[in-house]
């Protein structure tokens, strides 16, 4: 049996970076439903696919359980361009039955109105200048690439996996602040546009917060926090980790992985179906 929410919100998966949770997130996907499903932009890696990245079995998987969710289901399926699929630009506002490509987007949840926006317009290093931001997101690759290597040895000797960019944010006093600003930004942005609440992605920082009185809310990331924003029955909100899910759900996780077998029966199935 499927849980069923009303919406639920994923960002950041970054297909064709080496360090996409893409498994994960199909197999979260398919254990999930929902009547509106949000990608939060950045789903596809542009800058990485442009560069060495591959376009592999996994990330075909993931689109074709999309087309499966919209043909087979009422499911409304809404995708906002992020920096990394700016691509996108060429064809936004796309829409098409019940699949979307827009720019931003305005939810309405119990009476409140949600604004929903990648969050990379409010980030004048992304916004205007572009070669620095992608300066930054070779340093971040590094960093994953490092993290990968540490926890692969952490494995090893029975340790549990540690995020070296978490600690980073946490730690380094201008990303702290970053962060801060990020968040206050978007909050202004939510009261000029009349709502209660903001959704976005970006940072991958899953958040749930109320900053001068508006309702923050950040998706995370599927790189390494393997998060996602759900919107229950009642209108509530909470955030979703996948690896937390996995334990409450009785299945095994090990350093952030999903179980492989599984998965891949997974995948195999979608792509076959």
């Amino acid at each position: 049996m499927k849980t069923h929410y009303r919406t639920i919100i994923i960002s950041d998966i970054h297909l064709g970076i080496r360090n996409s949770h893409v498994r994960e997130a199909v197999h979260f996907l398919r254990e999930h439903s929902c009547e509106t499903l949000i990608l939060n932009g950045d789903i596809i890696d542009g800058w990485q696919l442009s560069k060495s990245g591959k376009w592999k079995k996994k990330h075909t998987a993931f689109f074709k359980l999309l087309l499966n969710r919209l043909s087979s289901s009422a499911t409304k399926i809404i995708y906002l361009r992020g920096n990394h699929d700016d691509f996108l630009d060429e064809i936004l506002p796309l829409e098409v039955g019940n699949f979307s490509i827009l720019r931003d987007y305005v939810h309405e949840s119990e009476g409140s109105k949600y604004f929903v926006v990648h969050g990379d317009i409010f980030d004048s290093v992304t916004t205007n200048l572009k070669w620095i931001s992608r300066l930054g997101d070779t340093g971040y690759t590094f960093l994953l690439w490092v993290n990968r290597l540490y926890n692969n040895y952490r494995r090893k000797k029975g340790l549990p996996y540690y995020s070296l960019s978490a600690t980073v944010k946490q730690r380094v006093k201008s990303a702290v602040s970053f962060i801060s600003d990020f968040e206050n930004e978007l909050c202004a942005v939510a009261a000029t546009e009349k709502c209660q609440g903001i959704i976005c992605g970006h940072i991958h920082q899953p958040a749930d917060k109320i900053i001068n009185g508006i309702h923050y809310l950040n998706s995370g990331d599927w790189v390494e926090t393997l998060s996602a924003v759900v919107e229950t029955e009642n209108g509530d909100w909470k955030i979703i980790y996948y690896n937390e899910w996995l334990k409450e759900t009785g299945q095994h996780s090990v350093d952030g992985s999903a179980p492989s077998a599984d998965i891949d029966e997974v995948l195999e199935s979608i792509i076959n179906s």
